[in-house]
């Protein structure tokens, strides 16, 4: 693991969330993305070396909108950036930890993702991610 790439947070309204992290962190958010295959509209904020995303849902069936609908707004996840996402993702389940997905997926910000099953890691969603190189 290289190091923490963002901390993603799950919001409600993604307009009035990015009115407050505008606020919170005096410059506007540098992009938004829609993930299509996940269901959830994004966007990314740049603090120092450090990222957040926010992440909205676009359908009820989403990861994002069953979250929020278990536990409100918040934290949802970490993301470590990694230089092999496939080695990680094979040492990590051989090492016990259970993937969410079994082939790394195309995520938002231009990355390669894959995420441990909370169960496994204390209760923290992990994500892996891994910029997508252009060839």
């Amino acid at each position: 693991m290289v190091r923490i790439e963002h901390i993603g947070i799950a919001v409600k309204e993604l307009d009035k969330a990015n009115e407050l992290f505008t606020k919170l962190f005096g410059e506007s958010n540098y992009k938004e993305e829609s993930v299509e295959s996940e269901h959830v509209k994004t966007s990314f904020f740049q603090v120092g070396p450090n990222k957040i995303e926010l992440l909205e849902a676009t359908s009820e069936d989403s990861a994002i909108a069953k979250y929020l609908e278990k536990k409100s707004e918040g934290i949802h996840h970490i993301a470590f950036e990694v230089d092999d996402i496939e080695y990680e993702m094979k040492r990590l389940a051989s090492e016990g930890f259970q993937l969410l997905n079994e082939q790394p997926k195309k995520g938002a910000d231009n990355k390669l993702v894959c995420f441990l099953h909370p169960k496994t890691t204390n209760g923290v969603l992990i994500e892996l991610c891994q910029e997508i190189k252009s060839k």
